[in-house]
């Protein structure tokens, strides 16, 4: 196992620096000059060749393009983003605070997730074909189609401003996160159960099982030996859906007005503040390739018959 996650974790430097390099060369490929960004956001009404020079010699434009990039690396393996080009902020001052309110959000709903999918999931397959199970999976159906704006509308219109229970916007309680988490859950439950329904019919199908009924076992025990089984099939797909949940959390963040990620990169792209942009990238990719090897590490753990190849 130790020379696995050794191997695993070796072969996560070499992408995280691709996708650093893509991302920084997408950036500097903009038709617009960051010399420009700058000089506008500082509301200079004249702009001359001059003071674009002395700008991109202040930006270190004037350097080559991979000694820019090494440079740029350097910088944020130490947690230096560079200065926002509007605010003229630290990078991670804007995008470490943002980050933990995304994180918060992103594990309450996962929580709440992984919860709906597991009880729907067990129903669903324990009532399979009867209508319990149908009616679960057609509403679930109806509501994951759904766009997360018009769920997040109706929800506000109905909570919000008819009832007027519950907030609409900000985190000053635990009440502002119930309207976010419900619409990001119902979003992805819907999709998760149907991967814990699939396991169950598969795991029920399979000899342990009958031979446990022979034996003359509880039915809540086998059932909790079915969803123990069927989980280290789903393990991997509840892994992703964290990073999955955080990078997708935009249209939730700007409706809600949550100060997190999903807020700030919106608003980092319309003002064309190119730090925090390649700063928001570099760490959802980091967050993808960090799970997605805790993903493969935790079934290799699990399940013997993976560690036979290492």
């Amino acid at each position: 196992m130790g020379s696995y996650i050794t191997k695993r974790l070796l072969l996560s430097i070499p992408l995280v620096l691709i996708i650093s390099f893509v991302t920084f060369a997408f950036i500097h490929l903009s038709p617009l000059d960051p010399a420009e960004v700058v000089l506008h956001s500082q509301g200079i009404p004249q702009i001359t060749d001059e003071l674009l020079a002395q700008t991109r010699a202040k930006l270190g434009m004037d350097q080559p393009f991979l000694t820019r990039y090494l440079n740029w690396v350097v910088s944020c393996l130490q947690l230096d983003f560079g200065d926002s080009y509007i605010t003229g902020k630290p990078v991670w001052s804007m995008l470490g605070p943002a980050f933990l309110h995304t994180v918060k959000l992103t594990l309450v709903s996962t929580f709440a997730i992984v919860l709906l999918s597991i009880a729907l999931g067990v129903a669903c397959a324990w009532k399979a074909g009867k209508w319990v199970d149908k009616s679960v999976r057609g509403v679930s159906f109806f509501l994951t189609s759904m766009p997360s704006y018009w769920l997040a509308a109706l929800l506000i219109w109905y909570f919000s401003v008819k009832l007027d229970l519950l907030p609409t916007s900000g985190m000053e309680s635990y009440k502002s996160y119930i309207l976010p988490v419900a619409v990001i859950t119902i979003s992805y439950a819907g999709i998760y159960f149907r991967i814990i329904r699939s396991a169950m019919l598969r795991n029920m199908n399979e000899d342990y099982v009958l031979y446990a009924r022979a034996c003359g076992l509880p039915e809540k025990k086998i059932t909790m030996h079915i969803l123990r089984n069927s989980l280290q099939v789903a393990i991997s797909v509840f892994c992703m859906a964290i990073p999955i949940i955080l990078g997708s959390t935009v249209v939730v963040e700007n409706i809600f007005a949550w100060p997190g990620l999903g807020t700030l990169s919106v608003k980092s792209i319309l003002s064309r503040d190119f730090p925090l942009i390649q700063a928001y990238v570099l760490v959802l990719a980091v967050v993808f390739i960090l799970f997605n090897t805790v993903s493969d590490i935790i079934n290799v753990a699990l399940n013997p018959k993976l560690r036979d190849g290492l």
